[in-house]
């Protein structure tokens, strides 16, 4: 078989020397920048996406002595693995009972556990490779109106007698305040389990440790062809790699490469502001404990301090794939709903990206052929999971399924619509949610 984006070359390749005009870009660590591929190479793998999936299915079959070509269109971490919100989160973007319904109590009981693994991948690899990426542990669910209380109260109940989760503790009325300081919230849960970290540098650190165990990165270098096979090749403009093994780990951003996968999932824009620097003594003023916070409203907004006490503030969403204008001044007005007090306050940068929902919002892992892998439809959930797709991905490979096959039995339907009408009828579809926020 043979895919392709139908892209020219000079489309491809424009705008890849740097990563987005986030606050993360700036603060990055430093990176190599990776040549572009200029030639035919051949390979045991090529992983497609240099993202946080990417990265790590890369350096666990390094690990395990698999040589690895990685393709990045843009740069490494150029994507939402550089650019989110940064917040590590247990679980799944879709609730357990969902999950439950759709596999099964059981094959549901070992999901959660896995989630559990997978944060506890994160820590190891930055502890094992010395990434510096500010890793902070605490994360708030925030109620903003008792019937969200009511919410908090049932899930808290779920996670610690059903699935045995020791790290909750449910908060109320003025108990929230050593959280997080603000009128706006009247309950919240705090999951000690959970936290946060700098996204694009974990990403590179991920990437360094791949590039130190024989891992070949090739950056802006966009998949234009696919050919399937025994040996599946990958085209590039200026080169060629032929493998054994293929994996796409591009997800918002594979585009058109691969249309199996594309019906399944659905770029969704999100946005955040950084404001300047608030001082240590401000910032927790307004967040005592430095733990990331969500509302639990559909359409949810979710923000932390960095590590140089600036404000990290997410929200909105787009189905469109153009950023709204006037970021900074449009999310401003959300962060002072929280945090009235920084009126005075300057926003240094602004800036987007995508996610990739699926339709029940479970995660899409699996194998296309018996030599062609993926992993996408994180669904805004993906700090950790993206890490231990990698794994998976590595664990399949090398062969040992099982765990991948029980992420495939999770069943995933195309988006209705087709190619033009799937966006509006995901928007009307969210229209219901959205005036539920407001209930």
């Amino acid at each position: 078989m043979v895919y392709g984006h139908g892209l020219s070359s000079t489309a491809q390749t424009q705008g890849r020397a740097t990563h987005t005009d986030s606050y993360y870009a700036a603060s990055a660590a430093a990176a190599p920048a990776y040549p572009a591929l200029d030639q035919p190479v051949e390979t045991d793998v090529c992983v497609v996406g240099g993202g946080i999936t990417g990265c790590s299915t890369a350096l666990h079959l390094a690990e395990k002595g698999f040589r690895v070509v990685l393709l990045e269109q843009h740069r490494v971490g150029w994507g939402a693995s550089g650019r989110s919100g940064g917040q590590i989160i247990t679980g799944y973007a879709c609730d357990l009972g969902k999950l439950e319904r759709l596999v099964g109590a059981s094959d549901a009981r070992r999901h959660w556990d896995m989630s559990l693994e997978a944060m506890r991948l994160v820590r190891s690899r930055i502890d094992q490779h010395g990434i510096e990426c500010d890793l902070q542990w605490g994360h708030l669910h925030a109620a903003i109106k008792p019937r969200q209380v009511r919410e908090l109260e049932e899930w808290a109940e779920q996670l610690e007698q059903r699935y045995d989760y020791d790290q909750l503790e449910l908060l109320y009325g003025e108990d929230v305040r050593p959280v997080i300081n603000t009128d706006r919230y009247i309950a919240g849960m705090m999951d000690h389990g959970s936290g946060h970290l700098h996204p694009l540098n974990y990403t590179l650190g991920l990437a360094r440790a791949a590039a130190e165990h024989g891992v070949q990165f090739y950056e802006s270098t966009p998949a234009t062809e696919v050919r399937e096979g025994a040996r599946p090749s990958v085209s590039t403009p200026q080169g060629s790699v032929t493998c054994d093994h293929l994996v796409f780990c591009g997800n918002a951003y594979l585009g058109a490469l691969q249309p199996d996968l594309r019906r399944k999932v659905m770029p969704v824009g999100t946005y955040i502001i950084a404001t300047e620097s608030l001082g240590a003594n401000r910032a927790r003023e307004i967040m005592p404990a430095n733990a990331a916070i969500a509302d639990i409203n559909f359409v949810l907004d979710y923000f932390r301090c960095s590590a140089d006490h600036r404000l990290l503030y997410g929200g909105r969403v787009s189905y469109s794939t153009l950023t709204p204008g006037n970021l900074k001044t449009t999310m401003r007005p959300r962060m002072l709903k929280v945090f009235p007090e920084l009126e005075d306050v300057k926003v240094d940068y602004a800036w987007g990206g995508f996610v990739a929902i699926t339709m029940n919002r479970a995660p899409d892992f699996g194998r296309l052929r018996d030599n062609v892998y993926f992993a996408q439809g994180f669904s805004g959930h993906g700090m950790a999971l993206t890490g231990f797709a990698g794994a998976l991905m590595a664990e399949a490979i090398a062969g040992t399924a099982e765990r991948l096959d029980l992420f495939a039995r999770i069943p995933h339907n195309p988006f209705p619509g087709g190619r033009l009408l799937r966006t509006p009828a995901l928007v009307l579809g969210t229209l219901y949610y959205r005036l539920r926020d407001l209930l």
